[in-house]
Formats: structure tokens, C-alpha cells, sequence
């Protein structure tokens, strides 16, 4: 089965598709103004008509007035609805959550009765109108190569539809919620059955009404091993099944089905056996809790820093149906079972899509015992901190200054990866003592969220808007889907409450909750709420509890489940949230990101990296994948079959959160081999993602490779300040030791040889000491890092370990304006905007507005609406036009007038899934037959819904040459090609694309 190789956290309309270079990044109930205030909202400024229209926190603000041309999350047949039309009127209160393994219950998006698969291991599950489908596939499906794009899928095979006879439900709703359970709900007006499902239960359980007899339809006839009483035992596909209905009931076969009256009781369940057992044995025991019907989930964590351990313990409610047992039968996945505390499985295993799945019986709940190893605002500066190679680092440093986050994104991806790069700058240019550059990084950074953070009166674009229907804050201008399909708030959020915490050190009045510091909590709150009991946004949002991880969205429109793709863009959100928490003295906050991050790397470590080599399942060929889906795995990405970036995706960006990328130093070596391997050299793109990467493992490595290519392109988010400060130091200070933790989050270990360097960032205006859990203690002065000894580049311990601070004295503490103008930043092409011609009082020889026209023409007036088609791609053409579509005008007049290229393009893949559109602009100003200005923009992945969808130049650009100027009789040029994929594209004429060029008339 092969599936997508294109990013978007899935859903009807695919998010853009971000440049060659670079990750892609890739609902709730109406609340009360006066519920709005009591969980925690400053104010609220109530518009015409009593409608609140801006809710004011601190001097920040977001908007409920949609901006201009905003869309808002699609729901049934991708039209925006309140997803309450989905829930029963019996359902919880608050936000709905959207992004979780079972949302596309809500959501809807493809058919408005049903669900898409829910993967909820060891079980997949189907809501259909008859009935609930049960599928247990324990043979991957294997697609691709071993040093090509290639991925493995669990995919839902359904084994048997549980059901009532003669339920036919138009909608399948959701009934209830918990932690990590679902309970559908079918009703027909007649008859009526709700199921309760989750992650980890071999049970699925069942209540009837309506007099129906329950029935289970096999979808091949089944083998009877037991029909004893109330329990029937069937085997169907291979797989073993289980039903226990009440005391006095029994179980008629009929060929395919198999049905009960339940004795009138109205309740039942059904449960797979894990293969390979004494399935009577099993069967027997799984019997005594199959009546302790499991009616609720819930998570608790606690951080303990004395200890450096997080604590979490999964409990269930559950409700006897017959009997007074309560407790009940549970799978672990692999980052649960290797830290289990105080309980020991039984056998066999679970076949899953993660891996074995391991059996508690009998238990209420159970807990987890995970080491938090600490993360850091940055390395500390033990390499670059004396001779040529701090001067090698304050040139790069130095080089910033006029531009420290280097884009200019207008969207939250793009903005925040900008935030991100100039926090990096900051943190080191304070270590370094380069006052000016760490100024200027913070003052950027602060302009630039003041105004994100602030929804000004008749401010249309960089605010916050809050949906009331869906309970959630989304930022506009939106990119990846991250408004219609709710992705990736997490991604684009993480990179805001990471700079905010930066900017916190040296400005904490800044962020006060009377000032910024409100706001930022809503997006912290958005992305995953940490509060239970605010009930704006749902309980940790993005992060599915149980199974330790991110998603990216919850509309699993592709058969194959929710996926993530960038599982170090989850991570920055955690490290965020701990470099927030500790900066404004929020606890809560600290310790939900301490909790996210700790649990989050152990199941990247399973489950992207498989760093035990027991996960991923045999014959795959890969050590790492691009992108888990909820059946499986991909070694790919939505945007890309470069190795560098299928890999690096799940590595950038690279901070001092990041650095449990080197809990396994020997499997980072094994992971920069295979890309060697798969690219057939080294890397050629992301060569800063990878060699930081690399300098976990063997950071001599990376710095020699480094000093030999300096002169690589930088990833967007990376600046050679920063790459070179990461290996350079990692180079001295050798790998992550995660044997040892601190009494402090923002403290770290590192061993090269047998001497190990202590670590620990004070951001604090107060002096601290820090204690390691080998004894060794530490000094730390306010607001510095502090190191036990300083390495020189042989690798020798200077100091002998002495734990005294090093680095530069004080520099005091910046409080720039906020209000000081964001740099201008400098790059080789214009940002794309839409453009503002200005009036012109020349002749008009050019209509600025020009239509793709079926003859290849670019005209001045629409024609006939039509489509003409792009040849398929048949490989990987991103910016190189192949076999394109050509549309041209000559003969063109006009004043420039200083904009940029703007385009609207009309383009539909059909059901295909994996094509990318690509468009290329060139103007040949004076007609002479040479283009003077070429653009070529970054493609567009199509969605694999019929109908169109709009390519616009806000995709960005890929690559530009040339100026423009006036046109005196030129040509101008649009090709459009698929860049990748295997179908082709339709690409809309007459009045369904148009581009509008920067000059007068």
C-alpha cells in the first residue's frame, strides 16, 4: 500500500508546500464572555451588537473578527460548521479536541456520517453507519527501497463490523471523551448502540438499545474455537476475537454472523488476543475483566527536579456491568514498557505499527518512570570563547546585525522560523559578551512579536484570532493548513514561545502578564493547554497522550491515520514551554514542558529513529523515517526526496532543547551513514542541519567537515553564527551524558573521553547553585551559563573540573524599545507581497491583470473558464520547468512601479495524491528575446480532493534573478510544470487563474 509522500498533517486542502529548502510545516463550543474572563482573560472589548469582537490581555489583544479573505477549520463536505453538530447533546463541555487519534469522528471532512481509520493500537477501528469495523493487521505492507523513498503501513484490514441488527445511523457522533478513549454513538431512530474505544485496549466496549440483537459480521466466515455460554471465541483473517455478553446470554452462528439477544441486558464486548498464545487460557483470562467496561482515561505527571525524573501514571475508570470487578486489561507501547515502574506484563505481545505492544492484566492503572536529562538555551561557549575561532564566530556574528532573523516571513511558520533564528543569535552573542548583536537580536525579536501578539483596531494580517466554535487561536497570515485544517499550531507557536522566553531574560517586563507575557500563554495554551480546567482550548491539543507523541492534525483524510512529520518542531514546543516556564517563574508551565519533552524523546527514539532496532518492521530498510503515520512509517517528507531532508527534518531547528538527538550517540553515526549511503555522498543542502546533528555523535567529525564547506547555503532558520558556535563547542565537550541530571532544568552533562563538563544556565537576576546527581555542584551568577571547566580543542580538561562560572563578565541587562523598527532584512530577491501599483498619468498600454488563457496567451480580459493539463512529473523537477504549460504576452508597456509579482492560480490533481505544482515568472523587459528577471516560486502540494484549489505567489519564492524595471514593448512569461508526482495537474484558463504584474497602466 503506498501512501502520500506530501506534508500536511492531513486534510481536505493540504497545507502549501514550503521551498526545496526547507520543512513544511509544515474545534469547541461557543464560550461566554464571563467564562472567557474567569479563565483568565484580562478583558474583553465588546463590539456593535453585544458581539465580542477583541479580547484585550495585558497590552496584548487578538481578534473575533475574521480577517479579510481568513478561512476557518472545514468541517463535513469542507464547509467551516461547529463541530458540536458532531457530538451528541450528552457530550463534554469545553473545546473539542481536534487534533487527537479519533478526531476525524468530528471532523468529517471526507464523508459527513463516518470516520476515516482510527488507528488506536492494537486495534484499528472504522465508524460506519451500520456498525463499528475492527481490524488487526499484523503484516506491514512494505513500499519503496532501501536507500530510496520508501515506507511500511499496518494497513486497516477489517476483520469484523460490530453492530445491532437492522442499525442503520445517517451520523456516527461522538458520545464521549477522555484522556485517550473515544465512545461513538449510532442512532437510527430505532435502535441505538455506543462503543467506547481507545489507544492501548484490546477491548472494545458496547451498549445497546432498542430491542436489536447485537451482531458481529465477519468479513470471511469464522472458525469457532469456543461458544460457551455468554463468551463466544472466533478466529477470522488469522486473528483471534473474543465476545462476552452478560450471564444468561449466548451466541448463534450463522455463517458470516454471529448474534446475540443479550438477554435483554444491552451491554457486551469484544476483545482481539494477541496470536502465538494459549488463546483458551487467554481467553479466560481477559474474561474476568471484560464486564469492567473501561468508561474513562486519564493522565497525571509529576516533575520531580530533586530527582531529574518525570512520573506518569495512565489510569482508567471503569464501570461493572455485571460483577464488582474493576480493573482491567491494557497494551504498553514500547516507550511505556521500557520505563514501566511496579508492574510486570504477561505474554504474548501485540503486533502494532510501533512495535510489540506489551500486556498488563488486571490493573487500574499504571505508572512510568522517565530521566528529564535538562536542555539549555544554548551550548556553552567552552571552544569559541578565546582565539581565532572566537574570532571566526564574532565575524559571523557581527554579520547579523543589520538582519539577526535573516527572513521576513509574513505567515506563523515563516515569522516564527525567523523568531527562532534570531534567539539563537541572541543567546550567543550574550554568552560571547557582543552586546550590540544580542541587542539587536532581542529588540527584532520583540518588534516582531509585539506586533503578532497586539490586534490593532482595523489590523487585517500578523494578529491572532480566536474561533469560538472550534476553541481555538489561529494566526494570520495562516500557512500549511494551519487555519483550515487546525495543523501544526505547535510547529509555528513553538518558535513564538521560544523567542518570547529569550526576550523574557533580558526584558522580563516585557513579559509581565500586564503586558505580552498574557499572550503568550494563549498560545502556549492553544497549541497544548496545559490547564484542565480552561475549557477555550482543548487538554494538550497536539500531543496525544498515550501514545507520547505530536500529530500534526486530526483529520486523517488518507486512510493511513493522523502522521507527524517533524518531530523536532514538537520538541522546540516543549523546550519552549520549559524556557518560558523558567524565565517568568510558571511552574506550571515549566513542568508541562518537561513533561512533554521528556516523554515526547523517548517516543521519538522508538518510533522515528527506532534507536533499538526492534521497532520498525523487517524488511523496511531504513534506520530513521521522515514522517509516522498512525498504521506506520515513512522514509519521506511531503516537500522533498532529498535524503538530507527527510532526515533532517526530524532534527531542526537545532537548540538547546534539541539535545536529546544525542541520548544514542553510536545511532547518530548510523543515522548520518545512511544518508551518505542513500545520498551516495555527503550532503549537499541542509549541510547545517546535518553536521549539528552529526556533532552529537562525533562532534570532531562534524567541525572538520564544517572548516572544509564553509560556504554552504544555511538553512532558513540557521545562520553560520550559530552552526559554527553548535559544532565547535559540541566538538569540545563530546557527547550528551545522560547518566547524570541536575536538581535544574536548564542544566546538562557532557563526557569527551572519561572527563566530563557540568553545565547549567542561571536566567535569573539572582545567583544559583546547582546540584548534579553524582554530588558535584555548581555555581552559576545571574543570568549566565555557567561550566565546570573549559576544554581546549585537544580535548583536555583545562581546570581540572573545578566548578567554578566561565564566560564573560556581565553585560548588563538591554531593555530595548519595543517599538524600535524591525531590521530591513537584506536578500538577493523581494520578499513576495501583493503588490500596490500607483497611479500612473502615463498612456495605459498594460492591463496589470492578465488571465492564463487555453492558447497559451496571457490576455487583458478573461476568456471562456477551462483547464488545459500538466504532464505528470515521473521525478523530482522542483525548479527546473519540465513538459510545462506556457502562457505568454509581448508587446507589454508599462511603468514599474516597484511591487512584486502577484498570482492566482486555478490547479487540481484530482483525487492523486503526492503531485506538487510548480510556476516560474520571467520578464524580458524590452522584447530583445533575453529575460531580465526570472522567478521561480516554490511548488504547490495539490490535496487529493476534486475541485480547485488556489496556487498563489504567497507560496514564496524559490529562487530569483535579475531586477525588474519599466517595460518597453516586453515579453512576459508563466510556465507551470508539476515538480513531483506521478498524475498529472490541471491548471484553470479564462477567469480561473490570473497574475497581476507590478506596473501602472
Amino acid at each position: 500500500m503506498t501512501l502520500p509522500l506530501r506534508d500536511v498533517s492531513p486534510g481536505a486542502a493540504p497545507p502549501p508546500t514550503p521551498p526545496p529548502s526547507t520543512p513544511r510545516r509544515r474545534r469547541a463550543i461557543a464560550l461566554a464572555a464571563a467564562s472567557l474572563l474567569a479563565a483568565g482573560l484580562l478583558g474583553v472589548v465588546v463590539g456593535g451588537g453585544g458581539t465580542a469582537t477583541a479580547g484585550t490581555v495585558g497590552a496584548g489583544s487578538y481578534t473575533e473578527t475574521l480577517p479579510p479573505g481568513a478561512v476557518l477549520p472545514k468541517g463535513c463536505g469542507t464547509v467551516s460548521t461547529n463541530p458540536r453538530v458532531f457530538a451528541t447533546a450528552d457530550a463534554p463541555a469545553g473545546a473539542i479536541p481536534t487534533n487527537d487519534w479519533w478526531s476525524s469522528l468530528i471532523w468529517k471532512r471526507n464523508n459527513c456520517g463516518t470516520s476515516e481509520n482510527l488507528q488506536a493500537h492494537p486495534l484499528a477501528f472504522k465508524a460506519e453507519n451500520n456498525g463499528l469495523g475492527l481490524s488487526y493487521t499484523t503484516t506491514p505492507a512494505i513500499s519503496g527501497t532501501a536507500t530510496g523513498v520508501g515506507e511500511y503501513h499496518y494497513p486497516y484490514t477489517e476483520d469484523v463490523r460490530v453492530g445491532v441488527a437492522g442499525l442503520a445511523a445517517p451520523v456516527v457522533k461522538a458520545a464521549d471523551w477522555t484522556d485517550w478513549t473515544v465512545t461513538a454513538d449510532w442512532s437510527d431512530g430505532n435502535r441505538s448502540m455506543r462503543a467506547t474505544i481507545g489507544h492501548g485496549l484490546p477491548f472494545s466496549y458496547y451498549t445497546v438499545t432498542g430491542g436489536g440483537a447485537a451482531q458481529l459480521t465477519a468479513t470471511a466466515t469464522p472458525t469457532v474455537w469456543r461458544n460457551s455460554g455468554a463468551t463466544i471465541g472466533f478466529t477470522v483473517n488469522g486473528h483471534d476475537y473474543v465476545a462476552y455478553g452478560p450471564t444468561g446470554s449466548t451466541w448463534t452462528v450463522n455463517g458470516a454472523g454471529i448474534s446475540s439477544t443479550l438477554a435483554g441486558k444491552g451491554y457486551f464486548s469484544v476483545a482481539v488476543l494477541p496470536g502465538g498464545a494459549d488463546k483458551a487460557a487467554l481467553a479466560d483470562t481477559y474474561g474476568r475483566y471484560a464486564h469492567a467496561h473501561v468508561t474513562g482515561t486519564r493522565m497525571s505527571y509529576a516533575y520531580d527536579p530533586a530527582t531529574g525524573s518525570v512520573r506518569t501514571t495512565y489510569a482508567f475508570t471503569t464501570t461493572p456491568r455485571e460483577g464488582t470487578e474493576t480493573k482491567t486489561v491494557v497494551a504498553l507501547y514500547p516507550h511505556q514498557w521500557r520505563s514501566l515502574t511496579g508492574a510486570t506484563p504477561i505474554t504474548p505481545t501485540y503486533v502494532s505499527p510501533r512495535g510489540a505492544m506489551r500486556v498488563l492484566a488486571g490493573v487500574p492503572s499504571f505508572t512510568t518512570s522517565m530521566r528529564f536529562t535538562g536542555v539549555l538555551p544554548e551550548v556553552p561557549a567552552v571552544g569559541d570563547a578565546a582565539g581565532a575561532d572566537l574570532s571566526t564566530v564574532t565575524n559571523y556574528l557581527n554579520a547579523e546585525l543589520a538582519n539577526p532573523e535573516g527572513i521576513s516571513g509574513k505567515d506563523t511558520y515563516w515569522a516564527g522560523k525567523g523568531l527562532g533564528r534570531a534567539a539563537r543569535i541572541a543567546e550567543i552573542a550574550d554568552q560571547l559578551g557582543l552586546t550590540p548583536v544580542r541587542d539587536a537580536a532581542v529588540a527584532a525579536m520583540k518588534t516582531r512579536l509585539t506586533n503578532w501578539l497586539t490586534a490593532g483596531s482595523g489590523e487585517t494580517g500578523q494578529l491572532f484570532y480566536y474561533d469560538r466554535n472550534w476553541g481555538t487561536l489561529i494566526g494570520y497570515p495562516a500557512s500549511y493548513g494551519s487555519d483550515e485544517d487546525l495543523n501544526d499550531h505547535h510547529f509555528h507557536y513553538g518558535y513564538f514561545v521560544a523567542a518570547a522566553a529569550t526576550v523574557a531574560k533580558f526584558d522580563p517586563g516585557w513579559a509581565d502578564d500586564t503586558r505580552y507575557g498574557g499572550m503568550v500563554d494563549l498560545l502556549i495554551r492553544d497549541a497544548n493547554n496545559y490547564d484542565r480546567a480552561d475549557g477555550r482550548f482543548p487538554y494538550l491539543r497536539d500531543f496525544d497522550i498515550y501514545a507520547g507523541h505530536d500529530w500534526a492534525s486530526g483529520l486523517a483524510p488518507f486512510f493511513a491515520g493522523n502522521n507527524q512529520e517533524s518531530s523536532s518542531e514538537g520538541m522546540n514546543f516543549a523546550n519552549a514551554l520549559i524556557q518560558w516556564g523558567q524565565a517568568t517563574g510558571n511552574t506550571a508551565v515549566r513542568d508541562a514542558g518537561v513533561y512533554l519533552w521528556t516523554t515526547q524523546s523517548a517516543a521519538i527514539s522508538e518510533y522515528w529513529f527506532d534507536v533499538h532496532d526492534e521497532n520498525f518492521p523487517a524488511g523496511f530498510g531504513h534506520k530513521t523515517v521522515g514522517m509516522v503515520w498512525g498504521d506506520g512509517g515513512a522514509y519521506a517528507t511531503w516537500f522533498s526526496s532529498a535524503p538530507e531532508m527527510i532526515q533532517g527534518i526530524n532534527m531542526l531547528p537545532i537548540t538547546g532543547g534539541h539535545l536529546y538527538l544525542g541520548d544514542h550517540p553510536e545511532y547518530v553515526k548510523a543515522n548520518y551513514a545512511e544518508l551518505l549511503t542513500n545520498k551516495n555522498g555527503p550532503p549537499t543542502v541542509w549541510q547545517d542541519i546535518i553536521w549539528e546533528f552529526l556533532a552529537l555523535g562525533d562532534g570532531d567529525e562534524a567541525l572538520r567537515n564544517f572548516r572544509a564547506n564553509s560556504t554552504f547555503a544555511s538553512e532558513e532558520g540557521e545562520s553560520k553564527a550559530h552552526t559554527f558556535h553548535w559544532i565547535r563547542n559540541l566538538a569540545a565537550l563530546g557527547n550528551v551524558d545522560t547518566t547524570v541530571t541536575a536538581n535544574h532544568p536548564l542544566a546538562k552533562v557532557f563526557r569527551k573521553g572519561t572527563a566530563r563538563t557540568y553545565v547549567a544556565s542561571n536566567i535569573t537576576a539572582a545567583p544559583l547553585t546547582v546540584t548534579f546527581s553524582d554530588g558535584t555542584r555548581l555555581a552559576v551568577p545571574a543570568g549566565k551559563t555557567a561550566t565546570s571547566g573549559a576544554y581546549t580543542w585537544s580535548g583536555g580538561n583545562a581546570t581540572g573540573g573545578v566548578t567554578v562560572p566561565t564566560g564573560p563578565p556581565p553585560t548588563g541587562t538591554p531593555t530595548p524599545d519595543p517599538t524600535t523598527p524591525t531590521p530591513t532584512p537584506t536578500t538577493a530577491s523581494p520578499t513576495p507581497t501583493s503588490p500596490s501599483p500607483s497611479p500612473s498619468t502615463s498612456t495605459p498600454t498594460l492591463e496589470p491583470t492578465r488571465y492564463l488563457a487555453a492558447g497559451g496567451g496571457l490576455d487583458g480580459t478573461a476568456g471562456p473558464a477551462g483547464t488545459v493539463t500538466v504532464v505528470a512529473a515521473n521525478g523530482n523537477h522542483d525548479g527546473t520547468p519540465t513538459s510545462p504549460q506556457v502562457f505568454t504576452a509581448t508587446g507589454l508597456t508599462g511603468t514599474y512601479t516597484g511591487g512584486t509579482t502577484a498570482f492566482d492560480l486555478g490547479v487540481d490533481a484530482g483525487i492523486a495524491v503526492g503531485n506538487g505544482v510548480q510556476a516560474r515568472v520571467s520578464y524580458d523587459l524590452t522584447g530583445d528575446g533575453s529575460f531580465d528577471r526570472v522567478e521561480t516560486y516554490r511548488y504547490f502540494a495539490t490535496d487529493p480532493i476534486v475541485g480547485l484549489e488556489r496556487y498563489r505567489q504567497t507560496q514564496g519564492l524559490a529562487s530569483a534573478t535579475g531586477t525588474l524595471g519599466n517595460l518597453a514593448g516586453g515579453t512576459v512569461k508563466v510556465e507551470v510544470w508539476n515538480a513531483i508526482g506521478n498524475n498529472p495537474t490541471t491548471v484553470g484558463t479564462g477567469d480561473r487563474s490570473t497574475i497581476t504584474l507590478p506596473y501602472s497602466r
